[in-house]
């Protein structure tokens, strides 16, 4: 018989810290033998779905996630309904009879294995040293990158720049209650840019948010927000400027803007991509080589994440 878990059941259930440690574990030793096929885009008039499946033949699991992402005007004018323009499922499977064995509400789900997984790339990636996370975006993957990047190294202080400044100074108001050890600015965009250690990108913004120039030397960035050819979050000197690391190579070279429009352009070849997050974790590629050396970790969500947190979530509930 299947069981399902709410979003209020994953909240309660999925602890951010195993997850990190499952995640790391998962990318090391486990991603050279699972079946990992290309994610199923398919347009709607109203936004895009997705697929995403995993099959590890070593543990016998098997699952996969459907993901709806809401144009923008479909999402604010659904906001009520929706509570958020990216709705998921994820459906645990038995692979003798492809009969679901959990399924999961996967808002929640999707946002905490994506920030997790930031924060394995920062463990190998970021400065020892560093002091000031700065966060683009408000929304779901924002909040929950605030929580998770700390168990990975200890911030001081958290800059935020959001499009809406009004939500910007609503969503610090928030967070500085739920996060008090950490002091939480809103500013604006050169300034989170310039004055963080570590930048995360969540937003769904087509185009470059901020000049790649203000970034200062030593800086390590996560990209988790754009995932399609034709958009992304920073500009083509970022990425000349960068050390890159993506979750996976098929995907980066297939579906990330912020490669594919630099390689377009004729400003980086294939080569400029240096590691998958396998070869990172496991220390077949080198990380950082350097205090001053900037770092990127690009990230379009892989389909082992969520194997990995649904049987985290299995073995709880």
């Amino acid at each position: 018989m299947s069981c399902h878990l709410t979003e209020a059941d994953v909240r309660r259930l999925l602890d951010p810290a195993q997850l990190c440690a499952a995640l790391e574990s998962a990318f090391r030793d486990r991603y050279p033998s699972i079946s990992l096929p290309p994610r199923t885009h398919v347009e709607l008039a109203h936004g895009i779905f997705l697929a995403m499946s995993c099959y590890d033949r070593d543990a016998g699991t098997l699952g996969m996630k459907l993901v709806l992402v809401r144009d923008h005007a479909q999402a604010h004018a659904r906001d009520s309904l929706t509570k958020g323009r990216v709705q998921a499922t994820y459906m645990l499977l038995d692979p003798e009879t492809a009969q679901a064995s959990l399924t999961i509400a996967a808002n929640y789900f999707t946002d905490l294995r994506t920030a997790a997984t930031s924060a394995v790339a920062t463990k190998f990636l970021a400065r020892s040293d560093v002091s000031t996370l700065g966060i683009f975006g408000t929304g779901r993957l924002a909040r929950t990158h605030i929580a998770v990047l700390p168990l990975v190294r200890n911030f001081e202080r958290v800059l935020v720049c959001g499009r809406d400044p009004s939500r910007s100074a609503e969503f610090v108001e928030e967070l500085s209650g739920e996060l008090p050890s950490l002091i939480i600015t809103a500013v604006d965009a050169r300034t989170c840019a310039a004055q963080s250690d570590v930048l995360c990108t969540c937003t769904s913004h087509p185009a470059p948010l901020f000049e790649g120039r203000d970034l200062r030397p030593g800086t390590h960035l996560n990209l988790v927000g754009a995932f399609r050819a034709q958009t992304r979050e920073v500009d083509t000197h970022t990425i000349q400027r960068s050390r890159v690391v993506v979750d996976t190579y098929a995907a980066a070279l297939s579906e990330v803007g912020e490669l594919l429009i630099p390689m377009q352009e004729g400003a980086i070849t294939r080569e400029h991509v240096v590691a998958d997050l396998h070869e990172l974790v496991s220390r077949k590629k080198q990380g950082r080589r350097s205090p001053e050396e900037v770092t990127v970790f690009k990230s379009v969500g892989c389909a082992l994440e969520d194997l990995v947190a649904a049987e985290l979530l299995d073995e709880i509930s």
